[in-house]
């Protein structure tokens, strides 16, 4: 299932929402219509929130089924419907945007190139995969630059094939090539996926949601 959406006017939907199999965390005062629609499309019980009073709930967090990334800034009661659900790791590095800056599935992660090494650690223990510093068609904002399930990765067209081939061993999926938002590269910011369902932006062209659909295997 697919569905276009805006969040507070914005189709960056990916900055607002980060989504695992089972829960999708929005920003506190989405409308309600909104909110059931993030619910059914990717089929999670959706929860409310801000991080360290900011609504970029996608940009400050990422998580996997195993566990949550969030910004060293967020304050424990903010996320604590999180904490009997799965590993939550409050980061503590001087790269804080880390949804921006992580990549995740249940198989491995891709973060920002310069991550300390003891964070690298902790992030892998936290999540419990493989991770690996790198960037994504020269970006190294690697959670804005892609969109990764279970099922299959999305990436700009101005990827390699080697790093193509590189991403598909690292996260054990297809890889397939697209834009958001009426072109934009930053495909991560304008998708927010599970193996069930995608919330696109507002301004997706019908190629690039074809291209979606098909990416992530969302064709039933």
């Amino acid at each position: 299932m697919i569905a276009k959406l805006t969040i507070f006017g914005s189709p960056y939907v990916g900055v607002y929402i980060v989504a695992n199999e089972k829960i999708a965390v929005v920003p506190v005062g989405i409308d309600k219509k909104e909110k059931d629609r993030i619910a059914k499309t990717l089929g999670v019980e959706v929860f409310e929130t801000v991080l360290g009073g900011s609504h970029l709930i996608g940009s400050l967090a990422v998580m996997n089924s195993n566990g949550a990334i969030i910004t060293n800034f967020a304050e424990e009661g903010e996320v604590r419907f999180l904490m009997d659900k799965m590993n939550v790791l409050f980061i503590d590095d001087k790269i804080n945007a880390v949804g921006n800056d992580i990549l995740a599935n249940d198989h491995a992660a891709l973060v920002h190139l310069d991550f300390d090494k003891k964070t690298v650690k902790l992030i892998e223990d936290a999540l419990d995969v493989e991770v690996v510093r790198g960037q994504i068609g020269g970006i190294k904002t690697v959670g804005s630059a892609a969109v990764v399930t279970n099922k299959g990765m999305l990436v700009h067209p101005d990827v390699e094939e080697s790093e193509i081939d590189f991403l598909k061993k690292l996260f054990k999926v297809p890889v397939y090539l697209t834009t958001a938002n009426y072109g934009s590269k930053y495909v991560g910011a304008g998708v927010v996926a599970n193996t069930k369902g995608a919330l696109v932006g507002e301004n997706c062209s019908n190629v690039e949601i074809d291209r979606i659909e098909n990416g992530l295997d969302l064709i039933s």
